[in-house]
């Protein structure tokens, strides 16, 4: 089992660097292997996401010691990964970026730095979402990683999390789940942004549609995101240098 969730979290490195949702060598996603031991497959420090494979993965326990692999875990990839897989056993996956839409609202006000529910890919997100409104600078040991985690343990439901001044988290129970999620978020965070560069307001929909679209959404989630990341696999394995853009 730990041979597939090598290859799809290599993967999801590769798409996301297609999508320009990753910055330079920094920001890190993992997964918990299963079993009894707590262990984290998570990317090593120095490589650029397009030439993540299988391979290329750290496998490290709790304490951020390497178990396998070549290469070292950054000290923020340790302090927020595993303690925000312990602050939440729900996620398996944890998705951590910097991506420039999403991110462009945690650098304004905490009442409307966060997705509205305006457009329907919003309601998508409608409940699984929080902000943490502080920013403790780089996390490089484990105050600032359980401050960021707290979120994540205090509010279970929640698998979006935007950090103020910093960029989000999220989480999943697989690779192609929080993959989908992590997709879609910046795509939402985009037609936000755009919409409120008119210089209007938003139009938020009412609560009722709102709850009604996210049921909707969470009766196909798991299966559509398994479709939608194995088709972005194929098509990236057909032609690695093709243009993708979402």
């Amino acid at each position: 089992m730990i041979a597939v969730d090598r290859e799809q979290l290599a993967l999801a490195f590769r798409l996301a660097e297609r999508f320009a949702f990753h910055e330079g060598i920094c920001n890190h996603f993992s997964l918990r292997v299963d079993g009894e031991e707590e262990r984290y497959l998570i990317n090593p420090y120095g490589l650029h996401w397009s030439e993540i494979e299988a391979s290329s993965l750290l496998l490290i326990n709790g304490d951020g010691d390497v178990l396998e692999g070549d290469g070292e875990v950054e000290d923020t990839a340790r302090f927020i990964h595993v303690a925000g897989h312990r602050a939440n056993p729900r996620h398996k996956v944890l998705l951590h970026t910097h991506m420039p839409w999403a991110t462009a609202l945690t650098l304004l006000p905490s009442d409307v730095g966060m997705l509205r529910m305006a457009h329907q890919t919003d309601c998508r997100f409608a409940g699984r979402m929080a902000r943490e409104n502080a920013f403790g600078g780089l996390a490089h040991d484990d105050t600032e990683g359980e401050r960021i985690a707290r979120t994540a343990r205090d509010h279970p439901d929640v698998d979006v999390t935007f950090l103020a001044h910093h960029g989000v988290v999220v989480g999943g129970p697989s690779v192609a789940l929080a993959f989908d999620d992590l997709y879609y978020l910046e795509r939402a965070c985009r037609q936000q942004v755009l919409a409120m560069q008119t210089g209007h307001p938003l139009v938020l929909l009412e609560d009722d549609v709102v709850a009604r679209s996210a049921e909707q959404f969470q009766r196909d989630l798991s299966s559509s995101a398994d479709s939608h990341f194995a088709a972005l696999g194929r098509v990236l394995a057909a032609d690695p240098s093709r243009t993708m853009t979402f």
